[in-house]
């Protein structure tokens, strides 16, 4: 089984990217936001170019899938 939740880039600072979930915009955020109310998700990245693809006010998908 896998859980989809739907996070917000809120921060890219010095190799570190924070992302939140989203909770207003639209129809499937307001969804997402009474599944995810609450919680961060914080990046340590080295590499420059995976950093780079971490625009701030960018939502993304996030799946989680158990590791088999």
């Amino acid at each position: 089984m896998s859980v989809r939740a739907k996070f917000k880039c809120h921060s890219n600072n010095n190799g570190i990217v924070t992302l939140h979930p989203v909770y207003a915009g639209s129809d499937e955020n307001k969804t997402f936001w009474e599944a995810t109310p609450a919680g961060t998700i914080a990046l340590t990245i080295t590499n420059q170019q995976a950093k780079e693809q971490f625009i701030v006010g960018q939502e993304y998908y996030v799946d989680f899938t158990p590791a088999e």
